[in-house]
């Protein structure tokens, strides 16, 4: 929620750090509120779904377990962190007017999953963020990593995603050209 204007877990914050007999409690921006300080998160989950946020596996079931790469390990999300940014999301529309804003809390965990060493999304799955309603939508104003109380950087991921895109991108153009020749 939001406490004297700063986004934070209120189960995680002590009163005493905002140095003030006054506090001020809020609902999340830039969703709808139900009820005073309870907010819909119906647009927050849609867009978290459909990033489909679970590993994906192809294989068949391995005997062992299999490990992970040390790159793909450690990477969570938070509602706070998606909220924080200004574009997450309106009901209707983000702040730049793109309906659908993915958020930075579904890309974080897009990223972490198209990095799971154990997991075989296919390689054109990251285009579900490849638009304007996707990274691209992201101005890169860090306000979510300033947010995440879990220290979490969300903005890392959708540059990582963006990343991701582009190679995959000229490795399809490359692979065109030798098709050619």
């Amino acid at each position: 929620m939001a406490i004297n204007g700063k986004l934070v877990l209120a189960c995680r914050t002590q009163v005493a750090a905002f140095n003030t007999d006054t506090i001020i409690l809020e609902p999340l921006p830039n969703f709808e509120v139900i009820r005073d300080l309870v907010v819909d998160m119906t647009p927050f989950w849609r867009m978290y779904d459909k990033i489909h946020p679970y590993l994906i596996r192809k294989s068949p079931v391995p005997e062992r377990e299999i490990p992970r790469t040390r790159r793909s390990a450690g990477v969570s999300t938070s509602t706070s962190t998606a909220s924080s940014a200004p574009a997450v999301m309106a009901p209707a529309r983000s702040w730049r007017g793109k309906p659908e804003y993915i958020g930075p809390a579904a890309a974080v965990k897009l990223e972490r999953f198209a990095l799971d060493s154990r997991d075989e999304r296919p390689a054109g799955s990251l285009n579900i963020v490849n638009d304007e309603k996707g990274v691209w939508a992201c101005d890169t104003m860090f306000r979510c990593i300033d947010a995440c109380p879990k220290d979490v950087r969300p903005t890392d991921a959708i540059v990582g995603l963006r990343q991701a895109l582009v190679k995959h991108r000229f490795q399809k153009l490359l692979g065109k050209m030798k098709d050619e020749t």
